[in-house]
């Protein structure tokens, strides 16, 4: 009986006075998904103040803890940017094997350099801790990603600034090759005086053990260092939280892209940042959310799957203004995981083709 009537409706919606229902179907139908989609756009629709924003009562403890962090994070940066390197004193010393005044020289001069690297490994270890500290605030399971990002845009803030910090250091070190020949050197030359019995530190034993060079190897291996301890540190915390769902932290993380996306679209954000560096500042983090997000997420950023609008991001960083973003075009196209994969739709591949 059903089945009838349905195909004498379906005969009807055709008969000739009747044709014009069609049409306001379509239409009402129209309607919803476009309603649907301006909800989902609203969830995204939300000015975070990177500029001056404060923490609340229950970020504060947490806020404290990172906030140190992020003030060292700071010496970190300005340090690695004015490394130059003994680039020279090492030339000199491979040139010239046999001269003892050469390779004491080049010794020397490299032992400080080693230091400060050994720095730069140490504080990575403390930003796996604070990345660690952050994802517990933000990704719990007693709000949704937008309720912890709009009301908790302190902690937000201060993840943004680790992000941001992460793409300006390895960007450095991918430019500045003498980092990973002075620590190639060092370790060269710790092996040789091992073998030869020698004291392996010449009057620098605080400098860096032969354990701990092996430590700083896989650490400066990869292109990208601090992305990798920062993906490591996200993917740690999902799988020692087995009380919260993955999605929790993948939804968040895909909430900040949408959000900083929007805020950039949006003229009447834009005009409330007091500082020009801020719309710059948004980009930056919009990407490396981007590109952590995909080194954690199963399918990554780039699959149709994926809760970022990637086409629209990608979109936002082309309208920008020429060689100002192409860094972080860049970064997207030789820093993420699963670009080239076959799950990745074509439109966007030809998007970031260079």
């Amino acid at each position: 009986m059903r089945q009838c009537l349905w195909f004498q409706l379906g005969r009807k919606l055709w008969e000739p006075n009747l044709c014009c229902i069609l049409p306001t179907v379509m239409g009402n139908l129209l309607k919803v998904l476009c309603q649907a989609d301006s909800s989902a756009s609203r969830d995204y629709d939300i000015f975070v103040d990177f500029e001056s924003v404060q923490p609340t009562g229950e970020e504060k403890e947490v806020w404290k803890k990172v906030q140190a962090v992020l003030t060292e994070s700071q010496t970190i940066l300005q340090d690695i940017q004015q490394y130059t390197g003994a680039t020279e004193d090492i030339k000199q010393a491979i040139s010239n094997p046999t001269n003892d005044a050469l390779q004491e020289k080049a010794w020397l001069a490299v032992c400080p350099l080693v230091g400060r690297l050994k720095t730069y490994f140490e504080f990575a270890n403390k930003l796996e801790h604070t990345v660690h500290d952050l994802l517990e605030v933000l990704c719990s399971i007693d709000k949704t990603p937008r309720e912890h990002l709009e009301t908790q845009q302190a902690c937000f803030k201060q993840f943004a600034q680790i992000l941001d910090f992460v793409l300006k250091f390895d960007d450095t070190k991918m430019i500045n090759p003498s980092i990973q020949n002075d620590f190639s050197y060092y370790r060269r030359t710790l092996s040789r005086m091992k073998m030869a019995n020698e004291d392996e530190s010449q009057g620098n034993e605080n400098v860096v053990s032969n354990e701990m060079a092996n430590r700083m190897s896989l650490f400066y291996a990869p292109a990208t260092p601090m992305l990798k301890v920062l993906g490591e540190a996200t993917t740690k915390f999902v799988s020692t939280h087995k009380e919260l769902p993955v999605e929790n932290t993948t939804d968040c993380l895909s909430t900040m892209a949408n959000i900083c996306r929007v805020m950039i679209e949006t003229p009447e954000y834009v005009a409330r940042f007091q500082n020009s560096e801020t719309k710059l500042f948004c980009l930056r983090v919009m990407v490396g959310v981007i590109i952590l997000y995909d080194h954690v997420h199963p399918v990554g950023a780039f699959a149709k799957s994926s809760n970022i609008d990637i086409k629209s991001c990608i979109k936002v960083l082309k309208e920008q203004e020429a060689g100002r973003v192409e860094g972080l075009l860049n970064a997207l196209r030789y820093t993420t995981k699963t670009l080239n994969e076959e799950t990745t739709p074509k439109t966007i591949k030809a998007m970031l083709a260079g």
